[in-house]
């Protein structure tokens, strides 16, 4: 397995499948996310398909997504958007 650096073109990710909530909109304003074969995920802005992707281990997201499962990011919501 190959390890992956943060801010490698996310269009240098091969074989991977970009995923996207299904709550994004229509206009792009997304962020995706891809399982890795070292175990990490990248995640990449759609807008940029071809942009950096940052790498992220299983552990740090598992750590953000529980966070935000807890509420602990709403303050950056404002009205149902994210400032």
């Amino acid at each position: 397995m190959r390890q992956v650096s943060n801010g490698v073109p996310a269009g240098s990710l091969v074989n991977v499948t970009w995923v996207k909530s299904r709550h994004s909109n229509a206009v792009g304003n997304c962020v995706e996310v891809a399982a890795l074969s070292c175990g990490g995920v990248a995640v990449r802005n759609s807008r940029d398909p071809q942009g950096p992707a940052l790498v992220y281990t299983r552990a740090e997201i598992d750590a953000f997504l529980a966070g935000v499962k807890e509420g602990e990011f709403d303050h950056f919501a404002l009205e149902g958007r994210v400032t």
